[in-house]
């Protein structure tokens, strides 16, 4: 029965006999051992009794039946149990790896409307069936004549319908007739119901409109699902291209990127767009060929380029300055009619409204970016290429439009800035003049044009464009100013070309072609044509961008050549001056030079983890000894000191403590660590900077970043609530148990006594002047003031030598025989002069004393530990001494704990992040890695840069050829 219950819990019971015998040694024969849960005896031993064992046995069977049949069920209980949750588990794994492996589609939160405005539409929908149900009423008249005609034939109907049940049973033939005058009935009914409908379909065609504009605006609907959904698939694509350049990365591959060949005018776009981020300050100057646009403000400078675009690309504004900074436009052809920014991987459709609408958003939005200082213009570029079937092929670069008066919402420089700017691009001897004049004004009034007659007097790169020609040839009495104009004889200008052109028709929507059927129309049907006064081949913006092209692609071939070999030799020139100034550097620029700074810095923070603990105990409990010694001294010590007695010292150092350490003494420990950490790490700095190898280029630099990262570095909260526990708890304790502890506390004691004396010395020495000894050695001499301070001191000295036990304050009485003996040596002073030198002079009598029972408790452990406060002698301010000493270390260990564990990573995160901030931050970096080193390195980088892509296009040039 044992067995059986002990199997219910799977326990194994064995049977064991200790028979000692009557004689031999003691024997244990171990019978048989049971496992009752499988239900099998195990013979240990050969039974002694074999038949009484096989009764046993056989009683036994119905048990382990039992058993055996309760372990079936169980087992197969716990299977399916099992089962199930490993099921479970595994399910919710597989299904959490499914999910995390899923792509991030937050991103479609911005792109798609939310449920909000889903809601809205629906709603709007709803209330449009709403008033439509509303608005169809019916005609009064129709509804009585239709209830009435109902009745009437209800009641006729079922009338027929007894008469033909009735003729059926009575099988007469009088059912012909029936039908007959159905057929009546129901004609004059069609005739009623034609007549009573004509203000119905009214009713029904307004519902047939709003069914209409219903299915209308869910044909919108899907079609801005459809847009959204290929916009999900194109970025869903890219979203897969990006994973598997990720995937490639990570595997040590690097993706392939599939070489495309460069057009000639992309080519030299490049070349160009390397020389306006060049130092102009550089000796060789940019004098590539491109085709500045200058022009009056709203003169049509900007739709001048737009036709030779073929596109609306600029935003556009009435009278207001809409071009702030210089726009290159590189044209090209290509298939498709596609426009993109130099520093964008976006292709935007030219084809298509809403690209063309993102696209001047986009170049306004640039503009006023690049405005920065309360400025309204700027010297940035901002490229962009435009490529589509029949465009010509070149570079144009849209100025600001030259102005005659500043306005209130300009700088007051605007003017000039402008004016500089232009007369910079138009100096370029082989740039391409398109001076643009605008026809619809007097002539007089033009600005653009001395400008150009300065830069350019010959006319030999100048191509003059007269706009709005037919607002002119409205508004002009004389149409022969008109020709005079376009043959030069009416400005102080010359040019290689006269051109007339109309851009527009002064409306925002029309689109190129729309403007340019009617520039045709215009010049077809003008008056100068019809007199002969223009040619055909000077009118019309196809014949303008031709005729520039052809001159932009002449000047291109004439002087290119010249600017590579001007680039060879400033390269030359350079190469030459870096030998022979730093003959054993290799060439870095500013990024490089940076990334060789960010090494050394984390190679600094990563010794700071070599430091020792040990070392850094010991210097935090200087550290910490250095913040709180002048408070020990000053608030606790000598107050309690002075109070005469051991239990009033006692009692007032427990109280003072308590208030410290409750309240700044936290505080001052963390500033103590930070502290620490700081100078360990700027030692660190300082022990790289005088090494042989040391780089001096950096250390601007890195100064700078440390100093911010020590700026946005703050000790974790809860490290000063921490503190203050253990600080307290280790403050509480007041009884020295150990001699080796009193010696390190009187060595303490005894150290920092003999500090402030020297301090207390030092200041005396200031206060009394020089010794006999200097006055006679170093011919030095005393001041009146240090005359009398010591009289004054001699004083002193006396009263403290009588009492030896002097309280820290003098007393009315020896504060006027002081006074009145130093009267009767001639010298005449105030009660304050004396108290001023009686407080060092006291301060030193204080301190000596206190040294001296320092010395006299070097051997008193034994008698303190039997006889405590009430020993002979004194040795209070030593248990002082040991308590804060006590408290330094715990603080001490708990503040390397934090260094090592948490605040030396969170400084090594915070430099890294500074790091980071710098490496985006160009001004930065120019600011902080100076020198020539630095400037020749650059030049010469940028140089050969120019130079290789000038030869990349004069190969391909010449092939064309």
């Amino acid at each position: 029965m044992e067995q059986l219950l002990c199997g219910k819990f799977g326990r194994v019971v064995s049977s064991f006999s200790h028979t000692p015998l009557k004689y031999g040694s003691h024997t244990w024969n171990k019978r048989a051992t049971y496992a009752v849960w499988t239900g099998r005896a195990l013979d240990r031993s050969r039974p002694l009794l074999r038949n009484r064992q096989n009764f046993r046995a056989h009683q036994r069977n119905y048990g382990m039946f039992v058993v055996r049949a309760l372990r079936g069920v169980l087992k197969i209980r716990y299977l399916l149990l099992g089962g199930a949750v490993g099921g479970t588990v595994t399910l919710q794994k597989k299904y959490q790896e499914w999910k995390d492996g899923l792509p991030n589609m937050e991103w479609l939160e911005d792109l798609m409307p939310d449920n909000d405005k889903w809601q809205q539409w629906r709603g709007s929908l709803i209330s449009l069936k709403d008033q439509v149900k509303d608005n169809i009423e019916i005609d009064p008249r129709l509804k009585t004549l239709s209830e009435a005609k109902y009745k009437q034939f209800r009641t006729w109907f079922d009338q027929r319908l007894d008469d033909a049940i009735a003729a059926a049973e009575n099988e007469n033939g009088q059912l012909p007739e029936v039908a007959d005058d159905t057929k009546q009935e129901l004609s004059k009914n069609k005739i009623a119901h034609a007549k009573a409908a004509q203000p119905f379909d009214e009713e029904k065609r307004r519902h047939e409109a709003a069914r209409q504009h219903l299915e209308k605006l869910q044909d919108e609907v899907i079609q801005v699902q459809i847009k959204y959904q290929k916009e999900l698939e194109r970025l869903e694509k890219e979203n897969k291209e990006l994973r598997k350049q990720n995937l490639l990365l990570k595997g040590g591959r690097k993706p392939t990127n599939r070489q495309i060949k460069k057009s000639l005018i992309d080519m030299y776009s490049e070349v160009l767009d390397e020389l306006s981020e060049y130092d102009t300050e550089y000796n060789t100057a940019d004098h590539l060929p491109r085709v500045v646009v200058v022009g009056d403000q709203s003169s049509g400078k900007t739709s001048v380029l737009e036709m030779i675009a073929q596109a609306r690309i600029f935003p556009r504004g009435a009278g207001e300055m809409m071009t702030r900074a210089p726009v290159k436009v590189t044209l090209a052809e290509g298939p498709y009619h596609v426009a993109q920014f130099r520093d964008s991987g976006r292709e935007f459709d030219l084809t298509k409204e809403s690209d063309l609408a993102e696209l001047r958003r986009e170049v306004e939005l640039r503009m006023r970016n690049s405005v920065r200082g309360g400025r309204t213009v700027s010297n940035e570029v901002i490229s962009m290429t435009v490529k589509g079937p029949g465009l010509q092929r070149m570079v144009l670069v849209d100025l600001p439009g030259i102005i005659s008066t500043v306005t209130t919402d300009m700088a007051a420089d605007t003017r000039e800035n402008i004016k500089q700017m232009t007369q910079a691009y138009m100096s370029n001897p082989n740039a391409i003049i398109l001076c643009i004049q605008d026809g619809s004004v007097d002539a007089e009034r033009s600005n653009v044009t001395d400008l150009v007659s300065q830069c350019d007097p010959s006319g030999k790169r100048t191509i003059f464009v007269l706009t709005k020609v037919d607002m002119a040839e409205e508004n002009l009495a004389d149409p022969n100013r008109i020709r005079k104009i376009l043959a030069g004889k009416l400005f102080p200008m010359k040019a290689l070309g006269y051109y007339a052109v109309v851009t527009g028709r002064g409306r925002k929507d029309d689109g190129i072609q729309t403007i340019k059927d009617y520039e045709e129309n215009f010049f077809r049907n003008s008056k100068l044509f019809k007199d002969s006064r223009v040619t055909s081949a000077q009118v019309t913006t196809r014949n303008l961008s031709m005729a520039v092209a052809e001159c932009f692609w002449k000047m291109v071939r004439e002087t290119v050549e010249q600017q590579a070999d001007a680039f060879k030799a400033t390269r030359f020139n350079l190469e030459t001056e870096w030998k022979n100034n730093f003959p054993r550097l290799r060439e870095l620029d500013r990024d490089e030079l940076f990334e060789r700074a960010r090494g050394e810095i984390l190679d600094e923070i990563i010794n700071l983890s070599q430091v020792s603990p040990k070392k850094w105990e010991e210097l935090l409990l200087s550290k910490l000894w250095e913040k709180v010694s002048n408070h020990v001294f000053e608030n606790i010590y000598l107050p309690a000191a002075q109070t005469g007695s051991s239990g009033t010292f006692n009692t007032t150092v427990d109280i003072k403590l308590r208030q410290w350490a409750e309240q700044a003494l936290p505080a001052k420990s963390v500033e103590s660590g930070w502290e620490t950490l700081q100078s360990e790490f700027q030692q660190f700095m300082q022990r790289a900077k005088e090494s042989t190898d040391h780089d001096d280029i950096f250390d601007q630099l890195k100064a700078s970043v440390i100093d911010d990262a020590m700026i946005r570095h703050s000790w974790e909260d809860k490290a000063s609530e921490m503190l203050r526990v253990i600080q307290l708890n280790t403050l509480e304790d007041r009884s020295v148990t150990d001699k080796r502890d009193w010696d390190m506390a009187v060595k303490f004691l005894e150290t920092s006594v003999k500090d402030k004396l020297k301090q207390t010395e030092a200041t005396l020495t200031q206060m009394m002047g020089p010794s006999a000894k200097e006055r006679w050695i170093y011919w030095k001499y005393l001041t009146e003031d240090q005359s009398k301070r010591g009289s004054v001191k001699s004083e002193l000295d006396k009263i403290l030598y009588s009492d030896y036990k002097h309280p820290p304050s003098l007393s009315y009485d020896e504060l006027t025989t002081v006074r009145k003996n130093l009267q009767r040596a001639g010298v005449e002073i105030d009660n304050e002069y004396i108290r001023e030198v009686w407080h060092p002079v006291y301060r030193r009598h204080f301190l000596k004393q206190a040294l001296t029972r320092a010395y006299d408790c070097r051997k008193a452990f034994y008698l303190y530990h039997q006889q405590g406060a009430e020993s002979d002698v004194e040795c209070s301010d030593v248990v002082l001494f040991w308590r804060i000493q006590q408290m330094m270390k715990v603080t001490a260990n708990a503040l390397r704990q934090q260094v090592m564990n948490r605040e030396a990573r969170r400084l090594d995160k915070e430099i890294k992040e500074v790091l980071e901030d710098y490496s985006q931050d160009s001004e930065k970096k120019q600011k902080l890695l100076t020198g020539r080193r630095v400037t020749l390195a650059e030049e010469l980088k940028r140089v050969r840069q120019i130079q290789e892509k000038l030869e990349e296009f004069i190969q391909a040039l010449n092939k064309e050829k």
